[in-house]
């Protein structure tokens, strides 16, 4: 009896080589391109890949250990910037960071609390207000975990020279506008032919 995986190979292509992705151009003017040009482009495409891969398996990871979701995770990691900056938290500066009503902000925060992650101070400044800080042991596993390996990025970036960290920005910032969904028609809204 045969493993199943030992007669399975690669295909020829890759699922984001432009060729493979938009054969006839429809999408991709590439008649100003080289073959060799093509070929670095689809290895940039690859290593962005590799990249999302890598960081939504450390997501998904460090969700399990913390046991929260991502919305939890970001809300911590907002608390701690602030704790780290000397700023205080509120309900208010945390939803509207996440983009969450009153009502849902009030709602993550109550189970944050009864799990011992977050807690609740009264506001030095304002009485009809609190402050928010994150359970010291939360943190320190926040730190040791998710934040030790987001550090890899800075440790990356910083083997660059300036000129290469230049253009890697300027590449990124540029891709980020590029994919945008801000202001598209179809977005928000669900296609009759999409089935």
């Amino acid at each position: 009896m045969h493993d199943a995986t030992e007669h399975r190979q690669a295909p020829p292509w890759t699922a984001f080589d432009i060729d493979s992705n938009d054969p006839h151009g429809e999408l991709v003017d590439r008649s100003a391109l080289t073959p060799e040009d093509v070929a670095q482009i689809d290895a940039v495409m690859a290593a962005l890949v590799a990249l999302r891969r890598v960081e939504e398996e450390l997501s998904r990871a460090s969700q399990e250990y913390m046991r929260l979701n991502s919305t939890d995770m970001r809300a911590l990691h907002f608390l701690i910037i602030c704790a780290h900056r000397g700023e205080i938290a509120t309900a208010g500066a945390l939803g509207a960071h996440l983009g969450l009503s009153s009502g849902a902000t009030t709602k993550m925060l109550d189970r944050l609390a009864a799990a011992g992650h977050v807690e609740r101070h009264p506001h030095p400044h304002d009485r009809r207000s609190v402050c928010l800080t994150v359970d010291p042991a939360t943190r320190d596993a926040a730190m040791s975990t998710m934040g030790r390996q987001q550090a890899g990025r800075f440790r990356a970036a910083a083997r660059l020279t300036p000129q290469e960290r230049e253009i890697v920005e300027r590449f990124l910032t540029d891709m980020a506008r590029e994919i945008s969904p801000e202001g598209l028609e179809w977005v928000g809204s669900r296609s009759d032919d999409a089935r």
